[in-house]
């Protein structure tokens, strides 16, 4: 599975072959949440890229290294994710979340915690990582 979009006048594409790493919180780590669910809420749902600027370096292709420059440009776009005893339940951007909050669905009980979940797309090269980051709601 891949995702696919343009951003100023770029394709990328989003897959297993072009992901460096998948960084899950280290002190709450949510399961069953990987690659394949966020390639089908991208498919499915709506995310907006935007430009990012990190000091640190693209870890495949070194950009601002070989450049000599200070910061390295990516393309980034986040979304939440909820979950009931660490296990995902659902995403803000999944077609099933119309209509909900994530206020509504913890007091029925569905839901006890919330991550952000970053996707860091390299703007010269086009790997990226997905880092996903516990939350206080």
């Amino acid at each position: 599975m891949e995702y696919k979009f343009n951003f100023e006048e770029k394709e990328y594409i989003l897959n297993e072959e072009n992901l460096l790493e998948l960084i899950n919180d280290e002190e709450s780590p949510v399961e069953g949440f990987g690659l394949d669910e966020v390639l089908r809420l991208l498919n499915e749902g709506n995310l907006e890229f935007d430009k990012a600027y990190y000091s640190s370096s693209c870890d495949s292709c070194d950009s601002n290294f070989k450049e000599k420059r200070n910061v390295s440009e990516y393309v980034e776009g986040f979304f939440y994710i909820y979950t009931k005893n660490k296990k995902y339940v659902i995403a803000n951007i999944d077609k099933d979340y119309e209509g909900k909050t994530y206020h509504k669905l913890e007091l029925l009980g569905e839901v006890d915690d919330s991550y952000i979940v970053s996707i860091i797309i390299c703007k010269n090269c086009g790997k990226f990582i997905i880092q996903i980051e516990e939350l206080v709601v």
